[in-house]
C-alpha cells in the first residue's frame, strides 16, 4: 500500500531545448514544490552557463577565445566537465570529441541535402581535442577558428545534479527526466519501481522495451528526430569527428548506470564506434539495449513481458 504520509508531486517544465519533468514523493506538496524549484533553478543555471545559443554564456566566452586561437581560465565546475570530456576522448580513441560541434555548419538537418565534402574537410582541420591544451585552470587553443560544445555532457550532468539536490532536501523517492536523460532518486513511495518505456528510434509510436528502475540512471543516443533522408539513406545527427559523416551502424543505444553523465557518454561512444560499438558495450559491463540500422535488437537488457498494474513514469527516446 502506498505510504499515506507522502504526497505525490509532478512538475513539467522546459529546459535545454527539451520537455522535462520532475516527479517526487514528499511529506507535503509544499516541500515537493520547494525541492523541484531548487532543482529547476540549478538546471537553468547550467543552461545559462553552457548553452551555445546564449551569447552571454560562459561557453560563448570560451568560444570567443577559441575563435582567436587564444586561452581562457575556467572555474572549478567547468574544469570538472573538461576533465570528464578529456577522459571520454581518451577512452573512445578520439571519437567522443567536444570540439566537433563545428560540423553543424556542414550538416543542416532542416535541409534534405548532403553537404559538400570540401566543406567537411575544411571543418575537420579545426576539430580535435588533441589540438587543445588543457592544464587546469587554463584552456588554450592551438589554432584559431575552433570551438567546444558541452552538448554531449551538460544535460546528463544537470540530471545528476538535480537528483543530488533533491536528496539534499530529504527526498528519497523521485525521478528526474530532462528530455529522456533520466535519474531515479529512489523507488516510488510504495517501494515499486519506476516504469520507463524506451521508444523505437524510427517508429515513434512503438516501444523497444520497458525498464523497471528502483535507482540509477538511463540515457540514450540515436538518430530518432534530427536526421535527413537522401536517396533512401538515413543520415542521423551523431557525427564521427574523424570523418565528419554520420554514424551508419547503430540506430540507437540506451545505457543504464549509476550516473546519467556516464550512461550518456557510454551510449554516444557506442554509437560512434560503429560496428565495434556492441562489443565495446559488452566489455564496459553496463546494462544496455541497442538497435542497428537494419532493425536488429540486442544488448544485455532482456525484453520484459507485458507489464500490468505498474504506473508509467515516462518514455525515454533513443
Amino acid at each position: 500500500m502506498q505510504n499515506k504520509q507522502l504526497e505525490y508531486f509532478r512538475c513539467e517544465f522546459k529546459a535545454m531545448g527539451t520537455p522535462c519533468e520532475i516527479q517526487l514523493f514528499a511529506r507535503t506538496k509544499t516541500i515537493a514544490r520547494k525541492t523541484a524549484k531548487a532543482a529547476i533553478i540549478d538546471v537553468q543555471r547550467l543552461e545559462a552557463l553552457y548553452s551555445r545559443y546564449k551569447p552571454q554564456s560562459f561557453l560563448s566566452k570560451i568560444n570567443q577565445a577559441a575563435a582567436l586561437g587564444g586561452s581562457i581560465s575556467v572555474d572549478e565546475e567547468t574544469a570538472g566537465l573538461l576533465d570528464y570530456a578529456a577522459t571520454c576522448y581518451e577512452q573512445s580513441d578520439g571519437l567522443f570529441d567536444i570540439s566537433s560541434g563545428l560540423l553543424r555548419q556542414a550538416w543542416k538537418f532542416n535541409q534534405n541535402q548532403l553537404p559538400d565534402q570540401s566543406l567537411i574537410e575544411g571543418l575537420l582541420s579545426r576539430i580535435g581535442w588533441d589540438k587543445i591544451q588543457w592544464l587546469r585552470p587554463v584552456l588554450k587553443f592551438s589554432i584559431p577558428g575552433m570551438e567546444i560544445d558541452f552538448g554531449g555532457v551538460v544535460k546528463e550532468y544537470a540530471v545528476d545534479r538535480a537528483a543530488a539536490l533533491c536528496r539534499e532536501y530529504g527526498i528519497k523517492h523521485g525521478f528526474i527526466n530532462l528530455g529522456g536523460d533520466i535519474k531515479v532518486i529512489g523507488p516510488r513511495a510504495d517501494g515499486s519501481p519506476w516504469c520507463i518505456g524506451i521508444k523505437h528510434p524510427h517508429n515513434k509510436d512503438d516501444l523497444l522495451d520497458t525498464l523497471l528502475l528502483y535507482e540509477g540512471a538511463l540515457a540514450s543516443s540515436g538518430d530518432y528526430e534530427r536526421c535527413i533522408n537522401v536517396d533512401d539513406v538515413r543520415y542521423g545527427h551523431i557525427l564521427n569527428p574523424k570523418t565528419g559523416w554520420p554514424v551508419r551502424h547503430l540506430a540507437a543505444v540506451s545505457v543504464v548506470g549509476d550516473f546519467c553523465v556516464v550512461a550518456g557518454s557510454a551510449s554516444t561512444i557506442a554509437m560512434l564506434k560503429e560496428d565495434k560499438g556492441t562489443e565495446w558495450l559488452t566489455e564496459l559491463g553496463l546494462p544496455n539495449l541497442w538497435v542497428d540500422v537494419h532493425g536488429n535488437i540486442g544488448g544485455s537488457i532482456k525484453p520484459k513481458p507485458k507489464l500490468q498494474n505498474i504506473p508509467w513514469a515516462t518514455g525515454s527516446k533513443i
